[in-house]
């Protein structure tokens, strides 16, 4: 995905990608309230413990925090609300199906303004064992190590 013009990233969850292996993206947009839109612009949003989990036909988002806006004291809502996502009727039944495979869960990777709408890149992730993630690190130094090895010569 690339940044352009027409979007602008808020946030990206680094955590996810080194704890979860991501299988496939889905992009989808966000239902929120007017200061979370203002506070996310200002960059208060932080991803701990975050995910998505497919309900009733809708897909919600569990645990964002999205930081209070300082200057709407009274129309501030729960930092860690629980926040629709909006999707098709389709691909809601294709994630529905997908997560409900042993293992596989809807983890937020990355949310970004497109055109004005607040949306979030879910991925379809395997939790990783410590050995995979040891090995990813072993190799990610590999690949730097050869890197710099073409470079000084």
């Amino acid at each position: 995905m690339t940044e352009g013009p027409a979007r602008k990233v808020v946030a990206r969850n680094r955590k996810a990608r080194h704890e979860f292996e991501i299988l496939e993206t889905v992009e989808a947009g966000m239902e929120l309230r007017g200061p979370e839109v203002k506070s996310m612009r200002a960059g208060g949003v932080s991803f701990q413990d975050s995910f998505a989990r497919v309900d009733g036909g809708q897909v919600w988002l569990h645990s964002l925090h999205i930081s209070p806006y300082e200057q709407a004291n009274r129309a501030n809502v729960d930092p860690v609300r629980t926040r629709r996502l909006l999707l098709n009727r389709g691909e809601i039944r294709k994630l529905a199906v997908k997560t409900d495979e042993k293992g596989l869960t809807l983890v937020p990777l990355e949310i970004y303004f497109s055109r004005g709408y607040a949306k979030v890149t879910l991925g379809v992730a395997r939790g990783k064992k410590l050995y995979d993630k040891r090995e990813d690190l072993k190799r990610r130094q590999q690949d730097r190590d050869a890197r710099r090895a073409m470079e000084n010569h």
